[in-house]
C-alpha cells in the first residue's frame, strides 16, 4: 500500500500552482500551440473544434477543482496537492487504453481521432458513474453524525483518494459511447468490438492502483501470498469497524440489524461470553440499529467498548495495545489485475476470429461478470443486496442481457461494417 506518491507544492516562488497560477499558464500555452497545430493541418473543422471541450474543462479544473482538493493543514493553510498512486494508476489504465484502442482503429481503417474523443466523453461519464455507483452503494460512509450537506458534498468529491465501482463506469461509460458512436455515425457493434480489449486493460491497471490504494480488498486468510495492510488503511478500519480485531465479524441481519455473525473461539469476544447469532442493540450504552450506525461509534477506533446482546448481555471488548497491521486478507485486487489482462489477451486474439461485429464485445461481457461475481466471494467489502452482494447482482443482470445479445447477434449476417480488417468479414464478401 502506497496511498500518496509525491505532493506538488502549494505554491512556488510565492505564485500558487493551482488556481491562477503556474497550471494554468501552462494549460493555456499548451492549448495555444494545440489548437494552431490543428489549424494549420486541416483548418477549422469540425475535428479541430472538437478539442475545445476538452480544453476548456482541462482549464476548469485547474481553476476551480484541484484547489478544493489541495490538503489543508489543521491551521487552515494549504500544503498543496497529494499525487495518489490510485490516481496516477487511474491515468496510466487510461492512457493504455487509449493507445491501444486508437492503434487497433488505425489498422481497422477508423481516425484516432474518434477514439482520443470516444474516450474522453466515456472517461468523464464513465468515473461520474462509478463514483455514484458508490456513493449509493456506500451512502452510510458519506453520511455520519452530525455531517451537513457540504461536508458530504466534499467527501463525495474526493475521487482522487479511491471509491469507484467498476459496474457504475461501465454503465456511465456505455450511455457516452453509444450517443457518441451514434452522433459520429460509425458502426456500434464494430466499435464495441474495437475497445472492449481497451477497457479490461484500463481495468487492470486501474486495480493496481486499488492495491496501492487499500481498497477492494479480500477476506482474512492465512495463504502464502495474503498481504497485510497499516493502521488507517481501509482493510484495518473494516477490521475494526466490524469487530474484527476483536474476535467477532458483525453483519446486517435479515432485517437490517446488526448481528454478531462470527465468534473466533478462545477471542476476547468468547471470554467476554458472545455468541454467534447474538444481534447488538448498543455501543457503550448508545442504541444502535445499523451496522452503519455501528460504523460510526467505532469510526474513531477505541481499543475498549462496551457492547449490549439482545439478551440483555453486556460485554466489554479492550486490547491492550491496537495491532499496527491488519489480519493477512486475499489480494483480490492483484486477483483482479491478472483476470483483466488474461480476458484482455483472449479479446485480442479472438478478434481475428470473430464472424460478425458484436461478437468480441459480448464475450467481454459474458467472462468479466462471471470472473466478478467469483471474485465478489472472496472480497471483504460491499453492500448485500438480497442473498448476494450488489455487485454480484449486477452481474448476474448483465449475463442475461448479454444472453439476448448473443441471440441477436447469431441472427445477424457474418460480416463487418468496419473498412479494414480480413476479408472474409466485409459485407457482401463469401463467407466461409
Amino acid at each position: 500500500m502506497h496511498t500518496t506518491l509525491f505532493t506538488i507544492p502549494h505554491e512556488i516562488n510565492g505564485i500558487p500552482v493551482f488556481g491562477f497560477g503556474w497550471a494554468l499558464v501552462c494549460w493555456a500555452l499548451i492549448s495555444i500551440v494545440l489548437l494552431t497545430w490543428l489549424f494549420l493541418r486541416q483548418g477549422w473543422t469540425e475535428e479541430t473544434r472538437g478539442y475545445l471541450p476538452v480544453l476548456l474543462l482541462t482549464g476548469a479544473a485547474i481553476v476551480w477543482l484541484l484547489p478544493v482538493i489541495e490538503e489543508v493543514a489543521p491551521n487552515g493553510a494549504k500544503k498543496g496537492l497529494q499525487v495518489r498512486g490510485y490516481g496516477v494508476m487511474l491515468l496510466v489504465g487510461m492512457s493504455s487504453a487509449v493507445a491501444l484502442a486508437a492503434h487497433r482503429a488505425r489498422k481497422a481503417g477508423i481516425h484516432p481521432d474518434h477514439i482520443f474523443s470516444l474516450a474522453f466523453w466515456m472517461v468523464v461519464a464513465g468515473i461520474a458513474g462509478a463514483r455514484l455507483y458508490y456513493v449509493v452503494e456506500f451512502w452510510d460512509e458519506f453520511v455520519g453524525d452530525g455531517q451537513n450537506t457540504w461536508a458530504v458534498l466534499q467527501a463525495i468529491s474526493q475521487v482522487h483518494k479511491g471509491g469507484l465501482v467498476v459496474y457504475g463506469s461501465l454503465i456511465g461509460g456505455f450511455a457516452a459511447a453509444v450517443v457518441y458512436i451514434r452522433r459520429a455515425k460509425l458502426p456500434l457493434l464494430a466499435m464495441g468490438d474495437l475497445v472492449a480489449p481497451s477497457l479490461v486493460l484500463g481495468l487492470a491497471f486501474g486495480r493496481i492502483g486499488c492495491l496501492l490504494n487499500g481498497c477492494c480488498f479480500g477476506h482474512v486468510c492465512q495463504l502464502p501470498w495474503s498481504i497485510s495492510f497499516p493502521k488507517d488503511s481501509p482493510p484495518y478500519i473494516e477490521q475494526h469497524v466490524t469487530g474484527q480485531l476483536h474476535g467477532i465479524r458483525i453483519r446486517g441481519g435479515a432485517d437490517g440489524a446488526p448481528v454478531i455473525q462470527f465468534v473466533e473461539p478462545g477471542s476476547l469476544a468468547a471470554q467476554a461470553g458472545l455468541n454467534s447469532g447474538d444481534q447488538i442493540k448498543a455501543i457503550d450504552g448508545v442504541q444502535v440499529a445499523s451496522v452503519g450506525m455501528i460504523r460510526q461509534r467505532l469510526g474513531h477506533r477505541p481499543a475498549t467498548f462496551e457492547l449490549t446482546t439482545h439478551r440483555g448481555h453486556i460485554a466489554v471488548l479492550s486490547l491492550p495495545n491496537l495491532p499496527r497491521w491488519s489480519y493477512p486478507v486475499h489480494p483480490t485486487q492483484i486477483y483482479s489485475t491478472i483476470n483483466a489482462l488474461l480476458i484482455c489477451l483472449l479479446l485480442l486474439a479472438y478478434y481475428p476470429l470473430r464472424r460478425r461485429d458484436g461478437e468480441v464485445f459480448a464475450l467481454c461481457l459474458t467472462i468479466y461478470p462471471f470472473a466478478r461475481f467469483l471474485l465478489e466471494i472472496i472480497r471483504s467489502d460491499g453492500s448485500i443486496a438480497w442473498i448476494f452482494k450488489g455487485s454480484q447482482c449486477v452481474s448476474v443482470i448483465i449475463l442475461v442481457a448479454t444472453g439476448f445479445l448473443w441471440i441477436y447477434l447469431w441472427m445477424r449476417p457474418q460480416g463487418s461494417d468496419l473498412p479494414g480488417g480480413p476479408p472474409y468479414l466485409h459485407k457482401g464478401a463469401s463467407h466461409v
